[in-house]
Formats: structure tokens, sequence, C-alpha cells
């Protein structure tokens, strides 16, 4: 999958969530919602994955 079209695909879904939603909820009603609609969409994805910055990792190694 190109990744345009990827980025097309997620985007519409996070449209489409805060169009059914609105404004002014949590921002775990939403993560679960966005993922449930990416799940729809066959878009594979994991909630809250870690993140390492490329400083973090300097520090790891030094």
């Amino acid at each position: 999958m190109e990744f345009d079209d990827l980025s097309n695909r997620v985007i519409g879904c996070a449209i489409e969530v805060h169009r059914h939603l609105g404004p002014g909820l949590l921002e775990s009603t939403y993560e679960q919602c966005l993922a449930h609609e990416l799940s729809l969409k066959a878009i594979k994805f994991k909630l809250q994955h870690p993140f390492i910055t490329l400083r973090a990792l300097r520090v790891l190694v030094i």
C-alpha cells in the first residue's frame, strides 16, 4: 500500500470519528472509536505503542 493512500485512509477514519462524536470528549473515547474504525477498514495499528526518540537511544547507548 502506498504511503499516501494509507495516510488518506487513516485521516478519513479520524474525520469520520470526529464527525460522529463531535468535540469535547476524552481522548480515550476518540482512541477507542478510531481503533474500531481502523479495524473496520482493515488498517493495522497498535494502541499506545511505546515511542523511543533518537535522543533516548543515545542515552541508552552511552
